[in-house]
């Protein structure tokens, strides 16, 4: 009978002291690899990521922390990154899908000759296409966020680029395949390759120049490695842009409770979308003043000049439509779209 009640009494304490012990459980912490190839001085990793986990942290009461690693330090290349958070390698990426040439074709309306001016507006728009236009094209991720950078800047180590005519014969890198054609379309060799790829191929001669915008100039290095520079005066447009996307592993995200899953929601979508390109742009001006600190020659094509490059670029547009054609989808409907949608945020986003 002793017996009998001790055990009774046990279990009415185990019972007892279920309810904090499972209200412990839904409180445990969550820890998130975060994973890129950006460099840890870059703009992208500071004041974008890590401002990003820092925001998740503070809202998540502490709960969702993060392992960070910039510069792919969890191994891998940049070309695999979106397959690692697909396959639960890591919990998040931030990446380029064009690092996977054709792999999500119809997103590269945005990497089109010509397309924006201001990244702010045209990661809206990159967000509302994908919502309506695309909603497939991630299917394997839990995407967190869309955008695109600022205007795109052609920079050259021997040669500057004042015209159409000067990129003849210059071995270009390029960052996704659009961009590769409108280098190759120019007159230049183009040549594909990752970002951290840049400073060992200028240093070594394997390439002339590169495409990128100037915030990234500081993070490989190119004010030291380059001379010229070409940016495009905004009322002719920007000469390209490059998508990205921020992504995590859908069973990762699943796994969440209700109340952290919220908080990443949150933090996901049209608002973290506009608001990464708007803080990616930001990041120009530092950039364009390491060139000018170094004692760099900057040219700014104006408007008219512009309408040179804009007319040789013109059939890479053409081409795109006939591929979405022959995949099954409208071209044109996108194209057309796409465009509309940068042109409604263009108008109701503040400079």
């Amino acid at each position: 009978m002793i017996q009998r009640r001790t055990l009774l009494k046990s279990g009415a304490a185990a019972a007892a002291l279920g309810a904090p012990g499972l209200s412990a459980l839904a409180q445990q912490t969550v820890t998130l690899k975060f994973h890129t190839f950006m460099a840890p001085q870059s703009n992208v990793w500071i004041n974008m990521h890590k401002a990003w986990m820092s925001k998740v942290e503070a809202e998540s009461g502490g709960r969702i922390k993060f392992e960070a690693y910039p510069a792919m330090q969890l191994g891998g290349t940049p070309v695999q990154l979106y397959d690692q958070a697909k396959d639960g390698v890591v919990d998040i990426v931030w990446t380029l899908p064009g690092n996977t040439a054709g792999r999500f074709p119809r997103i590269e309306v945005f990497e089109l000759p010509f397309m924006m001016s201001n990244a702010e507006a045209t990661s809206k728009a990159y967000w509302e296409y994908v919502q309506t236009m695309a909603p497939d094209e991630f299917k394997d991720v839990q995407v967190i966020a869309l955008h695109v950078h600022g205007p795109g800047v052609i920079h050259t180590t021997e040669k500057p680029v004042k015209t159409t005519g000067d990129m003849k014969g210059l071995k270009m890198r390029a960052p996704t395949r659009q961009v590769t054609k409108l280098m190759g379309i120019l007159g230049a060799t183009p040549v594909g390759m990752p970002l951290p790829g840049i400073p060992d191929a200028l240093s070594k001669g394997t390439i002339n120049g590169c495409v990128i915008p100037w915030e990234v100039v500081p993070s490989v290095k190119v004010q030291e490695l380059t001379k010229y520079h070409a940016e495009f005066d905004p009322a002719g447009g920007a000469l390209y842009t490059t998508t990205f996307v921020m992504a995590m592993n859908k069973a990762k995200y699943n796994s969440l409770p209700p109340d952290l899953k919220k908080v990443i929601d949150n933090n996901s979508g049209l608002a973290t979308s506009a608001w990464l390109g708007k803080v990616q742009q930001a990041g120009d001006a530092a950039g364009r003043q390491a060139a000018v600190g170094h004692g760099n020659v900057i040219f700014t094509v104006g408007p008219a000049e512009a309408q040179e490059f804009r007319r040789k670029a013109r059939p890479i547009e053409a081409e795109w439509v006939e591929d979405m054609n022959k995949r099954g989808f409208d071209g044109r409907k996108l194209l057309d779209t796409a465009r509309a949608l940068i042109e409604k945020n263009t108008k109701t986003t503040k400079s």
